[in-house]
């Protein structure tokens, strides 16, 4: 098993369903079959938006494409797809690739599938999964992170690069890291309440307890127990009754973001209390954090008890 970087771009003529399916020519299928059973690094390419190390995701196995002899695809393990708190560049700040070796243009560099050592991937895991704390992500309860004391809060948090360092033994296997349940809940959490900036998205309601950490909660759409992934896209941020509400399908949305809601087991005047007017979820910022049909289809079908 090898580690890789897989290229992606929103605007791609691959027929890629991201966090499901890679598409790939044929010429890089040698390259492709050495990941399988490893994890593998998405990098935005240039026409995708933000560009950068965007999240891993283990490689589960490769299948032709039935339509095109030319093409495969790489299925990837859904519940292992994890998403960094931000892009990593393609280069440190001291200005060197955190690919050894490659070029600032031409060859590998174009490359769609390319292989990196375990140092190198290890480097880019480490910088992906560093904790990046701003007011939206404090946790609800319990400590503060280290290094942020309460009486500094709002001092240290005004600055975006506010950060914890990713703690890790130099010779631990990072794959151990990526399997990391709390790991994974606390950077889902963080994901999650900054694109709603700490607000409610079916409420509408932002509520901060005393020390200004928001009181939202961060809910998978399709659960964990489930293999769901731990990406913005399969969370919404909603407030505690709400999020209860939702896991026991009384709560769910349709392929227009409009709240659908179980007639049978929620009153019209508790819905009035808990829900928007509107009864339209209130959505990220950034479009592209917004929930993902495939997921929301799911908790539709399999959850909802409308």
């Amino acid at each position: 098993m090898t580690k890789a970087v897989f290229i992606e771009s929103s605007h791609s003529h691959y027929q890629d369903r991201p966090g499901e399916l890679y598409h790939f020519p044929k010429m890089y299928l040698s390259r492709v079959a050495k990941t399988v059973g490893d994890y593998v690094v998405f990098y935005q390419g240039r026409r995708g938006g933000e560009t950068g190390y965007s999240r891993v995701q283990r490689v589960e196995r490769i299948v032709p494409d039935p339509a095109d002899p030319n093409h495969y695809f790489a299925i990837m393990d859904r519940g292992s797809e994890w998403s960094f708190d931000r892009n990593v560049p393609r280069v440190r700040t001291d200005g060197t690739p955190y690919e050894t070796g490659l070029p600032s243009s031409g060859g590998n560099n174009t490359s769609s599938v390319r292989l990196i050592s375990n140092s190198d991937f290890a480097a880019i895991l480490d910088e992906g999964l560093r904790e990046i704390y701003q007011p939206d992500t404090l946790p609800r309860t319990g400590p503060l992170p280290s290094g942020i004391a309460p009486n500094v809060v709002p001092q240290v948090l005004q600055f975006d690069d506010a950060a914890t360092p990713f703690i890790h033994q130099h010779d631990q296997d990072r794959t151990m890291v990526l399997s990391s349940r709390a790991l994974r809940d606390r950077a889902f959490a963080r994901q999650v309440k900054v694109a709603y900036a700490g607000r409610c998205a079916m409420s509408g309601l932002e509520l901060r307890n005393g020390g200004g950490r928001p009181e939202v909660e961060a809910a998978h759409i399709i659960p964990v127990e489930q293999r769901g992934p731990d990406t913005v896209r399969n969370g919404i941020a909603l407030s505690g009754t709400v999020h209860w509400m939702f896991d026991r399908g009384l709560i769910s949305v349709d392929e227009n973001y409009d709240l659908l809601i179980a007639k049978n087991s929620v009153a019209a005047e508790v819905a009035d209390r808990l829900l928007v007017k509107d009864r339209k979820l209130i959505m990220p910022a950034n479009a592209d954090l917004a929930p993902h049909q495939t997921y929301l289809r799911w908790h539709r079908h399999n959850c909802y008890k409308g």
